[in-house]
Formats: C-alpha cells, structure tokens, sequence
C-alpha cells in the first residue's frame, strides 16, 4: 500500500496550502498576516554586519560635530558652532562685525538661509553681491522690518541683528530651526538681559572693566577675566553653560578677499 504526503517541504504545486482543488493565495493575502504583526514588506537577503567583542572598542559614533567650523580650538581641533537646530537658540556675540560675517558666510555655504537684520546695510553690501544679489541665501533687512523665515529643517535659517549697542526687541526671533544671533560691538546696557537668554555667548577682546563685569555677570574665572582684554583679532571665548573655549577663527584665501584679515574693531 502507497500513501501519499499531502505536505510538502517547500512551497508550490498542488496540496502546499491545502487540499488540491483549493485556490492559492495572491501574495498580497500571504504578506497580510507580517504586515498586521508590525514587519515590513520582505525586501532583499543581504548578509549580517557582525562585530567581535574585540573590536567593539575600536567602534566611535561622531555626536554633536554638525554645524559650521568656526576655527580651530587651543588643542587644534575644530570648533563647530550647531546653529541649525529643531528647538529655539539664541547666540551673542560681543565681538567685530567681521566675525559675525564669516559666522554668515558659513552658515549660508552649509545651506541655510541668512538674514541679516542692520541699520548699516552698506557693510554687508560685499556680502550680499558675491552672493548672488540676495537670492542664493543671504538677504539684508533694515531694522525691524525682517518678514517671517520659513524655517523648516530642510531650509533653517540664521537671523543676524547687527543694530548697534542698544538692538531693540527682534520682531521675528528664533524657533524650531531658525537660530538668531545678536551682535554687540561692546558691553551694554542690554547685555545683560541678551546674556540671561542666549544659550551660547561669544566674547572677543573688551576692556579691563567690561572684562570684569562679565566676570560677574556670567561668573567666570579670574583667569578668563584677565585673558579677555588681551586676546588677538580672530580669537573668540566662546561660553555655554559651564563650558567656554577659545577659538581661533582661520579665514580661508576666499573669506580674505572678500572680507579681508580678522580684526576686532569695525
């Protein structure tokens, strides 16, 4: 007597789904069952990525490096400044016209829009030409008059208020990724208040006394307190929360000729 195995180590021909007159299902109703489990559709086989517990030791992810290079740091490494972000972020800079326009510049080349808001239209003239005329990412505003960015993280945007010691109240101020960054020639009045709402706070050389009254007002040690009058042009200490590093900003051939040499005074 010969009896005959209805299930068949692999699928295809008759009696693999059930009894022989059955319909076989589409590969939409096989697929059903994985998709309603939470898998998605079954793509292509590829081989497995192993790692030995060796070599799990030799495995570094860069976190935090995105953004744009504003120099180098006292160890020689590169400073970034992660201005394109998904939450509000407020930067102060009390330092030259000149750094902030490199801070632009890069910006605008890793593809976020610039606005610069500036009773002094004519300093960023330069800017605005080798740019392009205002359309490939850099756009100058008179004071207050700024319209609504966009902001979106496919286009962020970098608002610069360049309006001298006492800026008034921005109309469009910073968001989901849209950061602004407040320039002061020098300690102010309003310093104080920029200072207590920025999450990060540039300084370049100031004098003795403005030296030490930002010792108090952000509580810096003597030692930052004695280096702020002394440093070189292009040398920024840069400062958020408890952190604060120098930065020497390295213009490139390109940022020289249009920009000319770093300089603290406008």
């Amino acid at each position: 007597m010969t009896t005959t195995n209805t299930r068949p180590l692999s699928g295809g021909g008759p009696g693999a789904y059930g009894a022989p007159d059955e319909p076989r299902p589409s590969a939409a109703e096989r697929a059903r069952p994985r998709l309603a489990n939470g898998f998605g559709l079954i793509g292509p086989r590829h081989g497995r990525h192993t790692l030995s517990a060796e070599a799990l030791d030799t495995l570094a992810l860069p976190i935090g490096d995105d953004g744009v290079v504003i120099g180098v740091d006292a160890q020689g490494a590169p400073a970034v400044l992660g201005l394109n972000r998904p939450t509000p972020y407020d930067v102060v800079l009390i330092g030259g016209l000149w750094t902030a326009q490199v801070v632009a510049l890069r910006a605008a080349a890793t593809g976020a829009r610039v606005a610069v808001e500036t009773a002094r239209a004519q300093a960023w003239e330069q800017l605005v030409h080798a740019m392009g005329g205002g359309q490939n990412g850099l756009a100058v505003y008179d004071v207050g008059r700024v319209p609504p960015q966009g902001a979106s993280a496919g286009t962020p945007v970098l608002v610069v208020r360049d309006c001298g010691m006492r800026p008034p109240r921005g109309r469009v101020v910073s968001g989901p990724w849209q950061s602004v960054l407040t320039l002061l020639p020098y300690l102010s009045p309003v310093a104080p208040r920029l200072l207590r709402q920025s999450r990060l706070a540039g300084i370049q050389r100031i004098s003795p006394d403005e030296a030490a009254h930002l010792g108090r007002t952000m509580a810096l040690p003597q030692t930052d307190v004695e280096a702020l009058p002394t440093l070189a042009d292009g040398v920024t200490l840069w400062c958020a929360d408890r952190d604060r590093h120098y930065v020497m900003t390295q213009p490139t051939d390109a940022e020289i000729g249009l920009l000319g040499s770093p300089r603290r005074m406008d």
